[in-house]
């Protein structure tokens, strides 16, 4: 069950080989979860072996829901998804950045209530919450960490969050979760191994190791934006100065392009739209963004030498737009050149398949993977 969770929809071998039990221990099982309706038929798979093709199975819609938050720089998200990984409801809300979390609290309480009335249906069958942070999370507390969200540092979500639910919640960075969903239905599908680099208000990223994100010791693993590029440079949020954030984060193009159109509600995903749509100004900033987040990647690049990246953020979406210049600085900046070796061996950079939703997907796959204790 486990395993289908995570997954969504495996055959009976994948099944096997996934867990390492014997064929004819997951054939009893499977056996016995059909006759329970836990498990349904949702189709065939003609690639799954020769002659007769294997069954796909998946846990039935209705055996549970879970619930993705996302917390972030200026915006929070819920989604509620049913153990099949439907997504039921995907709802956000834009506020001012550096709001009020007490405020906010009440919000997601309030979203999550009109999300299970619209679907008619009960959180009874709640299976777990997954909160997605936009910075850094002790793994033993779930308290958000210096260099996160300025006004919910130091705030424990599990003791904010699990009071209101009678069911697990899990916590972890957004770039993290955002990772748990380009290798569940992104673009990291079939990689183990591989580096999420986000671009937006702030800059992120995680590390894939083997299928797992490596969130280390303290839950500050893969924050590449607060590597230090000049010490002597402008003042970060995290305290430190010259971080990559500083320079490669969308907060001050995103207010320059607000002052030049004359609308202080404009988001990343207008600028990226004005971009798409030949804007110079736009195309611009982004490719500004894109050139520096590149000369920072080029250094994660160097250290991890990895056979993916996968972009995220906001500013994913436009493309050519950001990877040129992106590509173009990673080039430049890593180690190892794309002339040195041959294509099998080259860094693949490639955007996000996620637009707006690509954290908050990622704290639904936290429970999917999780509830009941992780897969491995």
């Amino acid at each position: 069950m486990r395993a289908l969770s995570a997954r969504g929809s495996l055959s009976a071998a994948q099944i096997a080989r996934l867990t390492g039990l014997a064929k004819s221990t997951v054939s009893m099982a499977l056996a016995e979860l059909r006759r329970a309706d836990v498990v349904i038929e949702i189709g065939s798979d003609a690639a799954g072996s020769v002659g007769r093709p294997a069954t796909t199975l998946s846990l039935n819609p209705e055996a549970g829901t879970c619930i993705g938050l996302l917390i972030g720089q200026s915006e929070i998200q819920v989604i509620v998804a049913d153990v099949a990984h439907n997504v039921l409801t995907d709802t956000s809300l834009n506020l001012e950045r550096d709001y009020d979390p007490e405020h906010a609290i009440r919000l997601i309480r309030e979203l999550i209530s009109d999300a299970y009335a619209e679907q008619w249906r009960s959180q009874a069958g709640l299976l777990g919450v997954g909160i997605a942070v936009g910075g850094p999370v002790s793994n033993s507390s779930g308290e958000v960490m210096r260099g996160g969200i300025p006004r919910w540092t130091g705030i424990n979500l599990q003791e904010v969050f699990g009071p209101i639910f009678d069911a697990p919640v899990f916590i972890d960075n957004e770039s993290n979760c955002s990772a748990i969903a380009e290798m569940t239905w992104g673009a990291a599908q079939g990689f183990d191994d591989f580096v999420v680099f986000t671009l937006d208000l702030g800059v992120g990223g995680a590390i894939v190791s083997g299928g797992k994100v490596l969130r280390g010791i303290a839950g500050g693993g893969g924050e590449f934006g607060h590597v230090v590029l000049d010490p002597d440079g402008p003042l970060c949020r995290c305290g430190n100065h010259g971080c990559l954030e500083v320079y490669a984060s969308f907060i001050e193009p995103l207010d320059e392009a607000r002052r030049h159109f004359g609308q202080p509600g404009l988001r990343i995903s207008d600028v990226v739209q004005m971009a798409l749509d030949g804007d110079e100004l736009c195309r611009g900033l982004i490719k500004d963004a894109g050139y520096a987040g590149g000369r920072g990647l080029g250094l994660i690049g160097s250290v991890f030498n990895p056979p993916l990246i996968v972009v995220s953020g906001r500013l994913a979406p436009a493309g050519d737009i950001l990877m040129g210049p992106l590509s173009e600085a990673f080039e430049r900046y890593s180690l190892v050149k794309s002339g040195d070796v041959g294509e099998e061996t080259r860094t693949i950079l490639r955007p996000s398949q996620f637009t707006d939703n690509g954290g908050c997907m990622g704290a639904v796959g936290l429970v999917l993977r999780n509830h009941g204790g992780p897969l491995h």
